[in-house]
């Protein structure tokens, strides 16, 4: 694959950004993606390594090495279609997938990987641009209907591959727009909304029925203590749904997020990271939020170290915080992980993200032990030091600080899926609070309840875009199969 002496030949080339000063400015995607010479490049790079552990890398199973080598032959069409086969979204994955396919990658062993979301990048943004991105309406209708509920990228893959198998799918979503947490829950400036939309407008063209603003749940809704995101207008039963359609998807997010229930957590100004997210991007859709929770100059902390505690420090410097501090309980990984111990898995090591590169402190290894206030608003938090001892986390002592702030926005992962949604199906749930159902290759994605399915992080918890995807599109040969007692759909 590539050219046979290209990974000793060239170097990896990544993807650039725009400088800090101009994209501070706004909230468009700001990466320069490699040119076409520039990804032919790193298409040579494949090594032709035999057993392509990228491949099983990448929860979709891209058939990597093929496209590489298009790219590098310059046949950029049937590299398009080489990885539409595997992957609705690409567009989605080329910008936010943290890439476990390059962590996996024969090269990584003692180099640096081949570019593989870059040149995943570079094919569908090129696809676009040509026009080959195309509506394909089954040819044949089945006479059955399914109903997807949870419009997330779980729920979007489901709903294309069941419609281009034949069913009449209807794609339920609570909020006032699709995309689940890709459209609410990541900033723009990392996924412009734009390739949701148009996506939306292939499934519409392939006979899927959007509808938004509708909420399936029993009829007390989601509860009234939940801070899930919700602009729905409508409710619908899971008894109306279960007798109106011949199967059910549920693909719905694991959105409950985690709390730290410490002193002073009422206190105004402390907030979940989606309360804070979500108002951002409804902003720049143009619409009008009461209230918005703004960082504008305010000492801003950030209490979780991942992705999403990554996307609150970009959207609070987009704001002009006066500072930004973002804490993780875990020490500090080290820079580089050690290669011949975890190749070819994920890695544990430090990753510092393009927001973090416009301004922010990291601190490790930090718990918060208390918000303070004064007349009911936070105005500080007081931290102390902690590390592994006897196999869990133990304070040090004299090390308690405060911290100024007059923002905290709580970004320490999701817990589970809606549980009333669940519980109005009646769908057991696992010991962590998801649905309970296999990823068996027959019968899988069934819960209890008959016709009722789950995909997705409804099934798996929090997890990562392509394993939506991945999830998505088995579960729809899993209902395809349920429905017509065989399938041809890929899984």
């Amino acid at each position: 694959m590539g050219k046979v002496t290209g990974f000793m030949e060239f170097a990896r080339i990544d993807e650039g950004y725009a400088p800090v000063e101009d994209r501070l400015k706004h909230y468009k995607e700001f990466v320069v993606g490699l040119n076409s010479q520039q990804a032919k490049q790193q298409g040579a790079r494949c090594m032709d390594c035999g057993t392509p552990f990228c491949n099983s890398g990448c929860p979709v199973n891209n058939i990597i090495p093929d496209f590489n080598d298009l790219v590098y032959r310059a046949d950029w069409a049937a590299a398009f279609h080489v990885l539409d086969s595997t992957n609705n979204f690409p567009e989605f994955t080329g910008r936010i997938c943290p890439a476990p396919c390059e962590a996996a990658c024969v090269l990584n062993i003692n180099n640096d990987p081949v570019g593989i979301k870059s040149i995943e990048h570079a094919i569908i943004d090129r696809a676009w641009e040509e026009g080959w991105v195309q509506a394909r309406p089954a040819k044949h209708q089945s006479g059955k209907k399914v109903a997807v509920v949870g419009s997330g990228p779980a729920g979007m893959a489901a709903a294309q591959q069941l419609a281009r198998a034949g069913h009449a799918v209807t794609l339920f979503e609570k909020n006032d727009r699709i995309g689940g947490l890709l459209r609410y829950g990541i900033p723009d400036f990392k996924l412009d909304k734009l390739h949701i939309d148009r996506r939306a407008a292939q499934l519409e063209a392939e006979g899927v029925t959007i509808r938004t603003g509708v909420l399936v749940a029993g009829k007390d809704g989601l509860g009234k203590d939940s801070k899930v995101t919700n602009w729905a207008k409508e409710t619908v039963s899971p008894e109306q749904l279960k007798s109106e359609f011949d199967a059910v998807l549920l693909t719905g997010g694991s959105e409950q997020s985690r709390d730290l229930p410490v002193p002073g957590r009422e206190l105004d100004g402390v907030h979940y990271a989606m309360e804070f997210l979500p108002q951002q991007n409804k902003i720049n859709a143009g619409d009008k939020i009461k209230g918005q929770i703004r960082a504008d100059g305010k000492d801003v902390i950030v209490i979780g170290g991942g992705d999403t505690g990554s996307d609150c420090v970009g959207t609070s410097n987009r704001h002009g915080a006066k500072s930004v501090t973002q804490f993780e309980v875990m020490p500090m990984p080290p820079e580089e992980e050690n290669k011949p111990l975890v190749w070819p898995y994920w890695p544990i090591k430090l990753r510092t993200s393009s927001s973090h590169e416009e301004g922010a402190v990291r601190e490790f290894a930090i718990s918060t032990k208390t918000f303070n206030g004064d007349k009911g608003k936070v105005k500080s938090l007081t931290t102390v030091q902690v590390e592994f001892k006897d196999g869990k986390l133990s304070e040090v002592k004299g090390t308690e600080k405060e911290w100024p702030a007059d923002l905290v926005l709580l970004a320490m992962g999701f817990v589970n899926p809606v549980s009333p949604v669940l519980e109005a199906f009646g769908v057991d749930k696992d010991a962590r609070g998801n649905a309970r159902a296999t990823t068996d290759f027959t019968g899988g994605y069934a819960t209890n309840v008959d016709k009722v399915f789950a995909a997705g992080d409804m099934r798996r918890g929090q997890s990562l875009v392509v394993w939506a995807i991945r999830e998505g599109r088995q579960a729809a040969r899993a209902v395809d199969e349920y429905l017509m007692g065989w399938s041809d759909l890929p899984r």
